[in-house]
């Protein structure tokens, strides 16, 4: 079962420390990258509306006036209707009639006019000459204000941007850590659930940090770096802040994504600035989240842009981890979930000294853990979060988190402040299958196929000998599964043995078997229990040397198991093609031989089968108590093993 990471912790309370120096004081004025005020918001978008109005404003003239053709304003000048004129050196002529109706028009130019102007004269026309040549100022001013309002956004613009970057040109290469001073951490490790083996590695630093003088008394140098790997949400960064909260020193706290960006040569500047801000506030804990995102191997040959840019980074690193002074009291702490791709270089002795590992809880920490969740919250009387804790193996603590926050969910639906058991296991089917739908309803004949399907689950879980128990069995869909059957481990397991793992495979095929024996045929509802099965059958013949074909010859992936198993693990198998045929024909004989056995023990137990189908068809869900009392109270389960 792979699951998230992130480690589970009561929140900081934020209570100062007495004792210790105060925040130092705020520069006056305004702090770089702030938005502007709203004057300065509002003003360019101001000044555009002005400009356009003025031109509206001049570009409409002043009330309505009549377009008369030249034809028809010589025959009312000959009629004497027309009162006064203005006439522009460009010919256009606008004026009034006798009855006050304004009016213009157009004189062509190219004619001869003189036989206009006596006519106009004639009739007694008031004649009034006006001149379109020079312009005042204001009407150039007009005329290059578009122009002008251009250029003026495009340099507020750039000034605009100038600033967005944290101050300027001159702040890009500084680093972007947030600086938590020696008051505020007051995460400590009473606060992290379990992992007292983690803690006391990581005790080292808190050590160092607080009493230098002992380690310089006996010669002995202090960790430079630690770093921390594990699969995501097991609480790498809380344990992180615990550290710096324990040693009271001030806790400079990066992303590894966020040194290299579009300029070239910012990630080694940020850096330097970065173990320049650590130097100050000696002593200090630096850590550097997902340090994988700068600090990945370096590839030879032709490199790009950015991944030329990513070395200069993890080359600055690398020489400041090796340049600081070691008596300053500087360390590093980093958290990665990929270290297989991290650099050689990086993790020899002298720069990160120290390798924890931060794996997934087991059974009593978890329930350490939801305890801690749990804190603030009403629990019912039948909550037992011990037997939640064994029902959820390889959860982090970021899902338990959220498993408690769901079980809280499905409370507050159901009108209620009280958590209770049934929603802890309604939330953890949540987490683990999806959400239910009542609406996605079977049809009669499907929903037969799969209380036949889970029914079969179950009496393999319950007939075989080292299966795990069945906690409760269900033919309500949630999510992509039509049906469940869930097994609640009675410990903690870290080996597996042949026994085990050979009834592991016949109750993932008991669905399929179930189906042969009273269906006599198969459909797709165990494509999950094939899939999960080949797994299964592929690492008990490839890694686990179970195969008599193949031998004691073990092809482990490099991987770590909460990474996967990537594309290039399987491009790059350490063994040939022949070899690869005989693993293909082990795992086809190792599930061809569970499936026999799950269908010779299924119609054994043919009444069983039908009686516990039936159960489920009225009853939708049922616990393990009920399989057992469907084989008999008090009869022993008889295993049908590999001879």
């Amino acid at each position: 079962m792979t699951t998230r990471d992130r480690f589970p912790a009561r929140h900081p309370t934020g209570r100062a420390k007495p004792g210790l120096p105060p925040d130092p004081p705020k520069p006056a004025g305004r702090p770089p990258g702030l938005p502007p005020s709203g004057l300065r918001r509002w003003l360019l978008p101001v000044l555009v509306a002005v400009t356009l109005l003025l031109v509206l404003v001049t570009r409409v003239p002043s009330g309505t006036a009549d377009r008369y053709s030249y034809t028809d304003f010589t025959g009312r000048v000959g009629a004497g209707q027309v009162k006064t004129v203005e006439i522009t050196d460009k010919g256009a002529v606008s004026g009034t009639l006798k009855d006050g109706t304004k009016f213009t028009t157009q004189i062509p130019t190219a004619l001869d006019n003189s036989g206009l102007t006596r006519q106009l004269q004639t009739q007694q026309v008031e004649i009034t000459a006006k001149s379109t040549g020079g312009g005042s100022v204001l009407t150039t001013l007009f005329v290059f204000l578009p122009l002008i309002v251009l250029v003026g956004l495009f340099l507020w613009s750039g000034r605009a941007a100038s600033k967005a970057m944290t101050g300027g040109l001159s702040a890009i290469g500084r680093s972007r850590a947030k600086i938590i001073e020696a008051e505020r951490p007051n995460t400590r490790f009473a606060d992290v659930a379990g992992y007292e083996g983690v803690k006391q590695e990581v005790s080292e630093v808190v050590e160092y940090l607080r009493s230098p003088e002992r380690y310089a008394a006996a010669g002995a140098k202090g960790p430079r770096g630690v770093i921390m790997v594990g699969p995501p949400g097991t609480g790498k960064t809380l344990l992180a802040r615990a550290v710096a909260g324990e040693a009271e020193v001030a806790f400079l706290s990066v992303t590894g994504s966020a040194f290299v960006e579009m300029f070239v040569g910012v990630g080694a500047s940020r850096v330097r600035d970065l173990f320049e801000e650590a130097r100050k506030r000696a002593p200090s804990i630096v850590f550097i989240d997902e340090i994988d995102a700068v600090g990945a191997r370096r590839g030879g040959g032709a490199r790009l842009g950015g991944n030329d840019e990513r070395e200069q980074t993890l080359n600055q690193l690398l020489a400041e981890m090796d340049g600081f002074d070691q008596s300053a009291g500087i360390v590093v702490l980093a958290a990665t979930n990929r270290p297989d791709a991290l650099d050689p270089a990086l993790l020899r002795p002298g720069r990160f000294d120290r390798q924890v590992t931060v794996p997934l809880p087991n059974q009593a920490e978890r329930a350490a853990v939801l305890a801690v969740h749990a804190h603030g919250k009403t629990l019912a009387e039948d909550v037992d979060l011990g037997r939640t804790a064994r029902a959820t193996p390889g959860f982090s603590g970021a899902d338990l988190a959220n498993l408690v926050n769901e079980a809280a969910i499905n409370a507050v639906h159901a009108g209620r402040t009280v958590i209770t058991a049934l929603d802890l296991d309604t939330a953890r089917d949540r987490v683990l299958l999806g959400r239910r739908e009542p609406s996605n309803a079977l049809l009669p004949e499907e929903r037969r196929a799969v209380a036949v399907h889970e029914s079969g689950h179950a009496l393999m879980a319950a007939l075989c000998e080292h299966a795990d128990p069945v906690a409760k069995v269900t033919i309500l869909p949630a999510g992509m599964a039509l049906g469940a059957t869930e097994q609640l481990p009675e410990a903690e397991r870290h080996l597996y043995s042949e026994g085990y793992l050979e009834d592991l495979l016949a109750v993932q095929l008991g669905g399929r078997a179930a189906e042969l024996v009273v269906f006599g045929e198969g459909s797709s509802g165990a494509a999950n229990d094939l899939a999960n099965a080949t797994v299964v059958a592929t690492r008990m013949v490839r890694e686990f040397g179970l195969s008599a074909a193949l031998g004691p010859v073990g092809y482990a992936s490099g991987t770590p198991q909460y990474l996967g198993e990537s594309l290039e693990d399987r491009l790059r198998r350490p063994y040939s093609e022949q070899t690869q045929h005989v693993v293909d024909e082990e795992v086809a004989r190792l599930l061809r031989q569970a499936e026999q056995r799950a269908v010779d023990l299924l119609r054994g137990h043919r009444r069983h089968l039908d009686e516990l189908a039936g159960r489920l068809m009225a009853e939708e869900t049922v616990d393990g108590k009920v399989v057992l009392a469907v084989l008999g109270a008090g009869q022993p389960p008889t295993s049908l093993r590999k001879p």
